[in-house]
Formats: C-alpha cells, structure tokens, sequence
C-alpha cells in the first residue's frame, strides 16, 4: 500500500482524558456505569482516529470490550487510546482505561478495548487515509500482528453470517 503523505508512528495518536467518577457516571451498584464508561472510550479511540489521519473519523465498531474491575464515585480515571493499525480506509485504536490512585498516582487497569475508526469525508463516506503507521517498539509491532488476527476473524465470522 502507498501512502501519499508518508507513515505517522504510533505515539502521534497517543490521547489521554482524564475523568473523575461523579453521581451522574455511576449505576444503581454505585459502581461506573459501563454505558458511561463505553461513551468515553469511544470519545478516546476517536480523537486518536483523527490525530492520526488528519480529518474526520466515525466509530465502526467495538471488536473487544473487556472490564477487569469496577471504579466507583470520586475516581481518577485515565484513558489512554493510540492507533494499533492502518488500513485503507480505517483505523484500529486501542483504548485501555486506568483509575489512578490519588495519593500515590499508580495506576491499575480496569479496562481495555480494541475499536475500529473510518476516516470519512463532509459527507460520511469512507475517504482513503493518507498516513501509514509505523510501528517501532516490540509492543507496537506485536499490537499491528494482533491487529491482523482480529481482522482475519472478523471477516470469518462475516462470512459465517455473524
């Protein structure tokens, strides 16, 4: 695949938000609730979708969402999102989600989730991306193979009619 503008590396996409868990994020357990969590993370993947390709991008679908441990009111949480892959047209981004410790600022992962962006034009339809990404750590080559597994699922499962 040529890419016009060249190839971007993965910490060009690096977003990081930041949350505190209010009354208005938490569910009937008092724990977060995971629709609040999921909106947030899409925010993550799509600021990172758009760093890397430059314009628009839309959420195509969520292909892994796993929560490790619930996060309560008062909270830090940190989102962290980098692209993990570039097709054609689309982007994987990883998302994992910490809650940080006030006193110490460790970190423990409560959740990560793999997402698919499509850059798109003014009008919605799927524009072709111009930056390649360049993985340069042992992690970012092992996340770009990864990548390709789940992409090879995918499609399986679509031809199985999943």
């Amino acid at each position: 695949m040529v890419y016009s503008k060249g190839n971007k590396k993965t910490a060009d996409s690096l977003t990081e938000i930041t949350k505190l868990i209010q009354y208005r994020d938490i569910n009937g357990q008092n724990r977060l609730f995971g629709g609040r969590l999921m909106e947030w993370i899409d925010e993550a993947a799509g600021v990172a979708a758009m760093r890397h390709c430059g314009g628009n991008a839309v959420t195509l679908m969520v292909d892994s969402l796993k929560f490790k441990h619930g996060a309560f009111i008062n909270d830090i949480l940190v989102l962290i999102a980098k692209v993990t892959y570039v097709g054609r047209t689309s982007m994987e981004v990883r998302v994992d989600t910490y809650v940080e410790e006030k006193d110490t600022g460790i970190r423990r992962a409560i959740n990560h989730a793999y997402l698919t962006c499509v850059h798109v034009d003014d009008d919605g339809r799927p524009k072709p991306i111009e930056y390649g990404l360049t993985p340069e750590s042992i992690t970012e080559k092992a996340e770009w193979e990864g990548a390709v597994k789940r992409i090879a699922v995918r499609k399986q499962r679509k031809a199985e009619g999943f």
